[in-house]
C-alpha cells in the first residue's frame, strides 16, 4: 500500500526552531488530519510536505521515491496533489476551461481522452450544471468543487488539502466532507490541515496534533481528544465532537 512519509522534519527561522523532529505518515485511502494551535508549527510542517517550504532536516518519501529535494511541480509529477487555501481557479475562465487547463498539461492523453476525462470530472464533482459559469461567478462551495476537480485532473495518489473548509457555508462544508470521503473511496490518501477542528476530526481516521513545534499526540480522533495536553493547549476541556 503506497505511503506518504515525512520523517524527522525540522525548520528554523532566524535561529528559532519552529518545527522539531516531526514525523507523520499517510496511507492510500486514508484521511489524516494535521492540527494544532496558531504558531505551533503545523502550517510549516504542511508546507514542507507540499514543497512550499524547504526542510532544514528530515526526509519526505513516497514509498521508495525520494521527494525531499523536489519542487512542488516535481512532487506533483510523482502523484502528490495540492489544494491551496487561497482561491486557485482562473476567475475569467469557465469551469470547463479551468479543468481543461490542467488536463492540457497531460501530454500522454489524446484530445479525445482529455475531453472524456473532463466529462468524468464534471460528473464526479457534481458540477456539470455550472460547466459554462465563469470562475468569478461561483459560490465558495462551488469553487472548492472545481478546485478539487482540477486537483484530480492529474490523477494523484495523495492530495494535500490546506483549509478546505475555509470560506464555505455550512451546507457546502457537508458537501466537501462527502467529496473527501469520496477521495478516500477512490484509494487516494488525504492530508488535511484546517482551523475547523470539529469538521476535520469528524472525517479523519488519524490525526496528528502539533504543539510547540513537535507532535504532542497522534492517533484516532478519540485518542487525541483524550490527551490532556491537547485539551490544555488547544481544544479546551469543554470541546466535544
Amino acid at each position: 500500500m503506497p505511503t506518504l512519509l515525512a520523517s524527522n522534519l525540522a525548520k528554523a527561522y532566524k535561529g528559532r526552531e519552529v518545527v522539531k523532529d516531526v514525523s507523520l505518515s499517510v496511507e492510500s485511502g486514508q484521511i489524516v488530519g494535521l492540527l494544532g494551535p496558531n504558531g505551533a508549527g503545523k502550517t510549516t510542517c504542511f508546507y514542507m510536505i507540499v514543497g512550499i517550504v524547504t526542510a532544514d532536516r528530515g526526509r519526505i518519501t513516497l514509498d521508495d521515491k525520494e521527494l525531499t529535494g523536489l519542487s512542488m511541480g516535481g512532487r506533483a509529477r510523482q502523484g502528490i496533489g495540492y489544494l491551496p487555501q487561497e482561491a486557485s481557479i482562473f476567475r475569467k475562465l469557465s469551469v470547463s476551461d479551468n479543468i481543461m487547463a490542467i488536463l492540457e498539461t497531460r501530454s500522454e492523453l489524446s484530445r479525445q481522452q482529455r475531453k472524456a476525462k473532463l466529462e468524468e470530472l464534471l460528473q464526479e464533482l457534481h458540477i456539470t450544471h455550472i460547466r459554462d459559469s465563469a470562475g468569478m461567478a461561483l459560490s465558495g462551495g462551488e469553487r472548492r468543487r472545481v478546485e478539487i476537480a482540477r486537483a484530480l485532473a492529474t490523477e494523484p495518489s495523495f492530495i494535500l488539502l490546506d483549509e478546505p473548509f475555509a470560506g464555505v457555508d455550512p451546507i457546502s462544508v457537508g458537501d466537501i466532507k462527502n467529496i473527501i470521503q469520496h477521495l478516500k473511496d477512490l484509494g487516494i490518501g488525504v492530508l488535511i490541515t484546517d482551523h475547523n477542528v470539529r469538521e476535520t476530526l469528524s472525517i479523519c481516521e488519524k490525526a496528528y496534533i502539533v504543539g510547540e513545534g513537535h507532535i504532542i499526540s497522534e492517533g484516532s480522533p478519540e485518542t487525541v481528544l483524550n490527551n490532556r495536553k491537547v485539551r490544555d493547549i488547544y481544544l479546551g476541556h469543554q470541546f466535544v465532537l
